[in-house]
């Protein structure tokens, strides 16, 4: 058998004739840039995330540039973030000017809200944390720090689209939040797209300010911007993909409880905590076996995927930040061990099961 590590297929044919058909339409109105379609997405985003703004742009790594940006984070400044994640986290930091500060994270890949307190200087001016899949962050004990401090909070919600924490959804959490809309994500695009949500006006009209060539008005440029804008194709897509969120999370859901029950107590294989609203992004294991299993798995026809393979702060980019191996454990661990299996939405139940028995015959 053969079993897809991500299957988008079946998602994009529920929606395939409703899109082509306002795609076709944008050929008649010739709104490629800016349109209706845009500002119809980022208002039923921002109520689906609970807030009253949201702002597309042309990537995730868009909307934590931006995001940054809109914070004031600028040359010197400093910004606490995990060293598990995607590097456009840090990256966008950098891009800024700013200097990425790392500390480790908990088991589940989530940063470890103890000792961020030990990692504030007189230059920190922001937290940037992750909700590794899908699992959000213990954001009531980050926001006492913040508030202690007087720091911004920006959260990267790029595993996150539907995720909720105490009754409120992620992309509400933070003073300023970052979406990725790549294809694979709970919500995908048809290509690259990002979006920002936040209930600040001021910060709004900072992002609004900044991903648009810094123009208040059309040429008449305030600060020093550039050009990020949602693709008004993108957001069709994103738009009626919407509409299905919850219920494709649920079947995410669904496909990881069933993996969790049947890896119990196999070899070494520990299987990440997911807390109860979370979104399922992805299914990680953790083995000690993680590239024998793997090997193993592609050759029952299983395709796998290491997550984060070498944690940030060990990246040769950020050689230059003086980390090196050993400074944050749990994060090295994890990248030693996490095999994430194939998971989607419509998987089908007979694949999932070949999935589970191809890594129980590994460990006989």
């Amino acid at each position: 058998m053969k079993v897809k590590f991500v299957d988008l297929k079946k998602e994009n044919d529920i929606i395939k004739k409703a899109c082509l058909k306002k795609i076709g339409e944008l050929t008649d109105s010739s709104a490629f840039t800016l349109g209706p379609e845009v500002q119809k997405f980022e208002k039923n985003f921002a109520g689906f995330c609970g807030t009253r703004f949201c702002l597309g742009v042309g990537s995730g790594t868009d909307a934590l540039r931006t995001a940054l940006l809109a914070c004031g984070i600028k040359e010197g400044d400093e910004v606490i973030t995990p060293p598990i994640s995607y590097a456009s986290t840090s990256l966008a930091i950098v891009h800024c000017g700013g200097k990425p500060v790392f500390v480790d994270v908990l088991e589940n890949g989530n940063i470890d809200h103890a000792k961020i307190e030990a990692a504030i200087t007189k230059n920190t001016k922001a937290i940037l944390v992750v909700h590794m899949y899908g699992n959000v962050c213990e954001m009531s004990r980050i926001k006492l720090i913040v508030k202690k401090y007087k720091l911004f909070l920006i959260d990267d919600c790029a595993h996150s689209h539907g995720a909720s924490y105490k009754g409120k959804r992620a992309g509400s959490l933070a003073d300023i939040s970052c979406f990725s809309f790549y294809p694979t994500k709970n919500l995908g695009a048809w290509g690259d797209a990002g979006g920002i949500t936040t209930n600040d006006r001021q910060l709004y009209e900072k992002a609004r300010l900044y991903k648009n060539y810094g123009e208040l008005t059309q040429n008449y440029s305030l600060v020093i911007g550039y050009n990020s804008k949602l693709d008004t194709v993108q957001a069709v897509v994103l738009g009626e993909k919407l509409k299905y969120l919850k219920f494709w999370n649920k079947k995410r859901s669904v496909c990881a409880k069933s993996y969790v029950q049947s890896l119990k107590e196999v070899g070494d294989v520990q299987t990440l905590q997911f807390s109860e609203n979370c979104s399922y992004y992805n299914f990680p294991i953790n083995t000690v076996h993680r590239d024998a299993l793997q090997k193993f798995l592609k050759k029952r026809g299983v395709q796998t995927f290491v997550r984060y393979p070498l944690p940030i702060h060990l990246q040769r980019c950020f050689k230059y930040l003086g980390y090196k191996k050993g400074d944050f454990p749990v994060a090295e661990k994890h990248a030693r061990t996490v095999l994430s299996l194939p998971f989607y939405p419509f998987l089908p139940e007979e694949s999932q099961k070949y999935v589970i028995d191809s890594v129980k015959k590994f460990f006989l």
